[in-house]
């Protein structure tokens, strides 16, 4: 570790504020050279993303005038997913023998409750902040950037950290999910996805990467709701993909509560998991390896992101103020082999059955 490298700091420019204001470039310059061509309802929140991007640094400043407390802020996707729960527990045992107090506040999975959640933790004078997400609004990344406390960025992997970033690839997670299916002679592949925050972006991507390498790609292949995953998503969304794909051989679920679902439905319809269908979640979640069929899934190293940031954090503010050597940190990932991905030759008269069966319901 070294102590040299401190938080990136960028300047607010006026190119930002249609992005920031959301609106075009060319309202932005009307706004400023011809306003009666323009609302007044516009004008303000031109003239308001003018005064916010050009006093960031100020408004950095102050919000961390004040002496700090012993908190730790960490803004997290979800209070309800259990990967966060995992998380947070963690760190909680990490941060309390050390005199700390973790505050947690959920975004929701939106870009835009985080910059708040950002705010009101700045707010409240912290040793510093732990994100689960590596896409932050513009706005937000220039209060982090000028907030002087380490940030760590985690669950994903950014070219651009703010601070410190601890995560893993989830592109070529999704990928590696994609690719196991595909070795194992499948090809009629779909993939299940609810609520495109960035990771699940990410995860998305790196299956549609990996179809179209082996030639295999098609849209009718992809189903996804804009509804945060839950386990009943991940059986509607099946429903819905059936409907269009009955010759569906495998699936690859962006989470492990949609391929939970996965499970429960095909039950229902009595699909033969995995002689009818191979099934694969993300994140080796508690429940993956008791279900049935125990569930093969991506194990992502949390709880190790979670150990590592609150290390790295008190290492800093408590102990030498080293930060490491690298400001992205790629802890990795692995397939965990179950019961729920079979070749597609290992049972030769499952293979056979009419492709209406997947459609059957009981």
């Amino acid at each position: 570790m070294h102590k040299s490298r401190k938080p990136r700091r960028a300047r607010s420019k006026l190119s930002d504020v249609p992005q920031r204001a959301g609106v075009s470039a060319v309202t932005v310059s009307h706004a400023l050279r011809r306003p009666e061509m323009v609302s007044p309802l516009l004008r303000e929140r031109i003239e308001s993303a003018i005064k916010d991007l050009t006093s960031i640094p100020n408004r950095a400043a102050s919000i961390l005038a004040s002496s700090r407390s012993n908190v730790i802020g960490v803004v997290v996707s979800s209070l309800t997913n259990g990967v966060f729960a995992d998380y947070l527990r963690v760190l909680h045992d990490m941060f309390q023998p050390a005199g700390f107090q973790v505050m947690v506040l959920n975004s929701g999975y939106s870009p835009i409750e985080e910059e708040k959640a950002i705010v009101t933790l700045l707010g409240q004078h912290p040793e510093a902040l732990i994100l689960t997400d590596v896409d932050q609004t513009p706005y937000a990344r220039e209060l982090l950037e000028h907030a002087g406390i380490p940030i760590i960025q985690t669950m994903g992997l950014t070219d651009t950290p703010i601070d410190i970033n601890i995560g893993i690839s989830q592109h070529d997670a999704g990928a590696l999910a994609t690719r196991h299916l595909i070795e194992l002679g499948h090809r009629r592949i779909g993939i299940l996805a609810a609520w495109f925050d960035s990771r699940t972006r990410n995860r998305v991507a790196g299956y549609v990467d990996a179809m179209k390498e082996a030639g295999l790609f098609s849209e009718a292949l992809m189903e996804w709701s804009p509804l945060p995953s839950t386990v009943g998503q991940g059986g509607e969304r099946l429903a819905a993909l059936l409907e269009r794909c009955d010759d569906l051989e495998a699936l690859f679920c962006t989470n492990d509560d949609l391929a939970l679902g996965v499970l429960f439905e095909c039950a229902r319809r009595g699909i033969d998991i995995p002689d009818a269908l191979s099934v694969v979640g993300f994140n080796d979640l508690e429940f993956a390896a008791s279900a049935y069929p125990a569930l093969t899934t991506i194990a992502v190293p949390r709880r190790e992101m979670a150990r590592m940031s609150a290390e790295i954090v008190l290492e800093i503010i408590r102990g030498s103020g080293a930060r490491p050597k690298t400001a992205r940190i790629d802890l990795g990932f692995k397939l965990s082999l179950r019961d729920s991905t079979r070749s597609s030759a290992a049972e030769p008269l499952a293979r056979k059955r009419p492709a209406r069966s997947l459609k059957a319901t009981h």
